[in-house]
């Protein structure tokens, strides 16, 4: 009777949370479609507020009206364009100045000095915002397609802008369905049941829900700026880790299995061996990237408790609505592998980790010191890593209308053409500051801009725009404002302008952007990376109650993440063709391959640690190995697959952060965790604990030491 009870109650426990959750997933649900409404795409809006560019930006709204974003609408006919290309370009501009959040009058039509390219600046009000996509959509139908020889194309900032929108608009769809099916086929696979992959999906597609009713309202009232970028990241990182704490739970809750008649109390063992574990390694994630809002760009701020809040909403599902759904489940969810109760040693179940650990413990030294030097060898690829901002034309997998625009514009206009640099100075050193402006070399022209035209050349006699006794004036660059070399002129030219006495010039526009863009992620990076190793490294000692074992694991990571680098610095240059990587690459990847790599160490290490108080340090590594190998492996398989589906979006930094985190993790759960860490703990032997009392256990190691 009180057995019947107990479990009649046990089952209204897990009814009412399965109930309490799907409730909140209705309500919830919808907001996952929802986080493109909020989430902006301007680099400028990102910038921190000291940066140079920022305050250009913010000098650059007192000389117009409205502030604007230029389209460049560019013809082009190697034969030289005709009478008619000239007539089409100009009624199309009429046609441009018509279409809502395009700010007239036009500028004529600019030639090129060749003959062969034409280009007209289609200024678009920046109130638009992410409807510029929308803006750019139209202009491209007015000028319509290649026709006859003559191409036409829609580039500039705001050609580019409206490109990256429209990649990112593949967030809510591809992308997620794409996760989605990686998820649910690596799962079937994994557990061989036509019921049980059921549960861990559904929970991954609660927390998702869950995630992002937070960081819409936050991203909505601008407590945080949301951008593609962290959309994207935010979807496979939840499915992913969100898939690896549910093999983690599913693992032990079947080991359990074996060990208790009733459901609820094998899920209660369950629960208390492997919660600690996963809220552990939930919590090192989190704080890792709360590490972000340290960063000086608002971008990374953003991402940092975007993909913190993701991880949050996880562990609460994970360890509430998933347990909740396995109980109801029963045996019957493990069909046809259902586990019996026969009290059998877990280890018993793990053929190939059992003779893994064998093999790591004949040969511990040779192992560690083998995969070591391996690593160390990787890592010798970062020598052709060349962190920098990507251009326009590297920035997409794909060639874009943009791209195309940019490449014609460079072959037949000095570079800078259409986006030129903005130097603010003082009325009375305006003279002076334009001449030393045009004598820095990548510079092709200076004007001042004047009250009567602003978007096309100036009159002779007209008089510069004056406010706040400052003007403006307009460097065009010699290279597109997307290139190395634009940023080095943009760095030269700063240092010249400012050496001019009592000018105060301050230098904005595009390529200035990139520039102190690309600056503060050096910056980030360097301030970043010091403060994550050092409080990852608190948590694995108060974790593990060791101080040998934390500092350990955190040398086994940075090596995998720095051999990491190394390998995919190979790939991104000698596979892919890439460029070079973003100057944002090397912080996103190592708070990424750090924060989840050092998880799969917390996983293994948790359990060591569990095993080596009953069995002795070396027992318990074989044992730990043994029994957490493969499910620690099918969740890097799982965390890898779903951030390889980021390539979906052709965006080079998304794609290469992909393949980062997936070689990244496939190298750390199969090397790192299975070779490397049980290795050295095996060969350190109970030192491994020091200084907690497991370090001076009276329980002799050397039977098994020796493979006895």
């Amino acid at each position: 009777m009180a057995g019947g009870r107990g479990r009649g109650t046990a089952t209204l426990i897990a009814v009412a949370v399965v109930l309490g959750w799907l409730v909140v997933g209705a309500i919830a649900g919808p907001y996952a479609g929802k986080l493109g409404d909020v989430a902006t795409n301007d680099n400028a809006a990102f910038l921190p507020a000291d940066a140079e560019a920022t305050r250009a930006q913010d000098l650059a709204a007192g000389f117009v009206a409205r502030p604007t974003t230029p389209a460049l609408v560019v013809y082009a006919r190697s034969t030289g364009i005709t009478g008619a290309d000239k007539q089409r370009a100009v009624a199309d501009s009429t046609r441009f100045a018509q279409v809502k959040g395009v700010v007239g009058p036009l500028p004529p039509p600019i030639a090129s000095q060749d003959g062969q390219a034409l280009q007209v600046v289609v200024p678009i009000d920046d109130a638009e915002g992410e409807q510029i996509g929308r803006v750019v959509d139209e202009l491209r139908s007015i000028a319509g397609g290649d026709r006859d020889g003559l191409t036409v194309d829609v580039a500039g900032p705001a050609g580019l802008l409206a490109d990256l929108i429209e990649v990112f608009s593949a967030i809510d769809g591809p992308l997620l369905l794409v996760t989605l099916v990686v998820v649910l086929i690596i799962l079937l696979v994994v557990y061989r049941s036509p019921v049980l992959w059921v549960f861990p999906l559904l929970a991954a597609g609660m927390s998702y829900a869950l995630a992002a009713v937070f960081v819409y309202q936050l991203a909505k009232h601008d407590v945080i700026k949301l951008n593609g970028q962290a959309q994207g990241i935010l979807t496979v990182l939840v499915f992913g880790a969100g898939t690896d704490y549910a093999l983690l739970l599913i693992a032990r809750y079947r080991e359990e299995l074996h060990r208790h008649e009733r459901p609820w109390d094998a899920m209660r063992a369950a629960w208390r061996g492997a919660a600690p574990a996963i809220a552990a390694s939930g919590a090192t994630v989190i704080v890792s990237l709360l590490c972000l809002l340290l960063s000086s760009l608002n971008s990374n701020r953003a991402l940092g408790p975007v993909a913190a809040i993701g991880i949050a909403a996880t562990l609460l599902v994970m360890l509430t609505f998933l347990p909740a759904l396995l109980v109801l489940g029963g045996r019957w969810a493990f069909w046809p592998r259902t586990p019996g109760v026969d009290r059998a040693d877990p280890q018993a179940e793990h053929g190939l980790w059992a003779r893994i650990a064998r093999f790591v413990a004949r040969r511990a030294r040779v192992v560690w010191l083998t995969t070591a030097v391996v690593l160390a060898l990787l890592t010798l690829g970062l020598t052709q890593l060349g962190a920098t901002t990507l251009g326009q034309s590297e920035l997409f997998a794909n060639r874009t209308d943009s791209v195309a625009g940019q490449e014609v514009i460079a072959r037949h206009y000095p570079g800078g053409t259409g986006s030129p640099a903005t130097i603010f100075t003082r009325q009375q050193t305006a003279g002076q500051v334009a001449q030393v402006a045009q004598g820095v070399p990548g510079v092709a022209a200076v004007r001042q801009v004047t009250g009567r035209d602003q978007a096309g050349p100036p009159a002779p006699d007209a008089p510069p725009l004056v406010v706040d006794g400052r003007v403006e004036l307009e460097a065009t660059l010699t290279d597109p404002p997307d290139s190395d070399a634009a940023a080095r002129t943009i760095r030269n030219l700063r240092e010249a302008v400012h050496r001019v006495p009592d000018a105060d010039a301050v230098v904005g526009g595009f390529t200035a952007i990139d520039v102190d863009t690309s600056d503060a992620s050096t910056r980030d990076r360097n301030v970043i990376i010091p403060v994550v190793l050092v409080v990852i490294t608190v948590i694995l000692a108060l974790l593990l109650r060791a101080l040998v074992a934390p500092v350990l694991l955190i040398a086994t990571v940075v090596l995998s993440f720095l051999a990491t680098l190394g390998l995919c610095a190979l790939v991104f240059t000698y596979l892919l063709d890439f460029p070079g990587v973003d100057a944002s690459f090397p912080l996103f990847a190592f708070v990424f391959l750090v924060a989840l790599g050092i998880d799969y160490n917390i996983f293994l290490m948790s359990r060591v640690r569990e095993e080596s108080a009953r069995r002795g340090t070396r027992a318990g590594v074989l044992a730990g190995l043994t029994v957490t190998g493969g499910v620690i492996t099918s969740a890097g398989i799982v965390l890898a697959a779903t951030f390889s589906a980021l390539a979906v979006l052709p965006l080079v930094v998304l794609v290469e952060l992909g393949v980062a985190v997936a070689v990244g993790v496939l190298l750390d759960t199969i090397v790192v965790r299975s070779l490397l860490v049980p290795a050295l703990a095996y060969d350190i032997g109970p030192t491994v604990w020091w200084p907690s009392r497991l370090s001076r256990s009276a329980r002799d190691d050397t039977e098994v030491a020796h493979g006895g």
